[in-house]
């Protein structure tokens, strides 16, 4: 992508333009028949049915749209992939409402058995169309908002989305000021975070990606540790972001103590519409989908997404906790772009 972008002269444009054509209707074709086939009624849900036809509706004008000739049919289609864009921006939180509705229903039928945080484990099959999903979304939007974002003015250091000079320290600190806001709203207060690494290091990735992947770390670790000293004598100790670069890997490590995770609680954190918030939101009261919130807190997504991110670049998120102390996130970002695209 960097390589391809560097010059964004007409025949590069018309050339990406032409791959887009053809590829995009086959990953939304593939994704419009998993949402017709889901098992458990899932498909027949409102939100889920909403999601399908935005598809479809996408599907039909990219196979409406004559083939991709000249810079002038390019600027056409550009403004088509600009409207795709713009039309897909809140499939994540109406996607939430149709799975949380499911939820409900089957915690209804079989009671005690979907009853406490155990309630989605049980569908293996709602995970794994999750994971795909989610994960084809990040690509198609990241092949759209490059071709997009090559006909932008030139930001420095920038091809399309990827920031060839990347900080990961300044994301780290624009993610943290950010996080502490909301604790701040939330809470009153928020615990300090220290970051160790320094802002001079820097190699190509996705600002807004790393940012987001950040966000919900810190987020998590910010919420656990107020929890825990609320009501405490003692000072809240600060979470510490260390970033370590590596000759493959660029790691980033959250550490807390927020009291950490039970164990048998782990497998939770990734699943969807798990939540460690002590009001998740219900997706279902929230009725405008269009003003739907663009970070997913309470919804019990933020993990599972953000690990999504990390993997489309190659990488990874784990976590490890000590119960009783607190909890380490390692998010590993490769850095050497030798990685095939993980198609679901």
């Amino acid at each position: 992508m960097l390589d391809f972008g560097q010059n964004p002269i007409e025949r590069q444009l018309l050339l990406s333009a032409q791959f887009l054509h053809k590829e995009l209707p086959v990953r939304l074709a593939h994704r419009v028949a998993e949402l017709e086939n889901l098992p458990y009624g899932l498909s027949a849900k409102k939100h889920i049915l909403q999601v399908r036809d935005w598809y479809v509706e996408s599907f039909r004008d990219l196979r409406s749209f004559p083939h991709v000739k000249d810079a002038a049919d390019e600027l056409k289609f550009t403004e088509l992939l600009r409207g795709i864009y713009r039309r897909h921006a809140n499939a994540v939180p109406v996607m939430a409402k149709g799975v949380s509705e499911l939820r409900e229903e089957l915690r209804a039928q079989v009671g005690p058995r979907f009853a406490g945080q155990q309630r989605l484990t049980e569908l293996p099959e709602i995970h794994q169309f999750l994971d795909g999903f989610y994960l084809s979304r990040i690509g198609i939007r990241i092949l759209i908002g490059q071709h997009i974002a090559l006909h932008e003015p030139p930001k420095p250091n920038h091809i399309g989305l990827i920031c060839t000079k990347c900080s990961p320290v300044l994301v780290a600190q624009d993610a943290i000021n950010d996080a502490r806001s909301i604790c701040m709203r939330e809470y009153g207060d928020a615990p300090e975070v220290s970051v160790y690494g320094s802002p001079d290091f820097v190699f190509p990735y996705v600002p807004s990606h790393l940012h987001h992947m950040l966000f919900e770390l810190v987020k998590n670790s910010l919420r656990a540790v107020q929890d825990r000293f609320t009501d405490s004598d003692d000072p809240a100790p600060p979470i510490r972001l260390v970033v370590a670069e590596g000759g493959e890997d660029v790691t980033l490590k959250v550490s807390d103590e927020g009291g950490g995770i039970p164990r048998s609680g782990l497998a939770n954190i990734w699943t969807y519409l798990y939540s460690t918030a002590k009001s998740p939101v219900d997706p279902r009261q929230v009725e405008d989908a269009d003003s739907g919130p663009v970070v997913l807190a309470g919804y019990g997504y933020g993990l599972p997404i953000s690990r999504l991110y990390a993997r489309y670049f190659g990488g990874d998120l784990q976590i490890i906790s000590m119960e009783g102390y607190g909890t380490d996130a390692y998010l590993h970002l490769n850095r050497l772009g030798t990685s095939q695209e993980p198609l679901p």
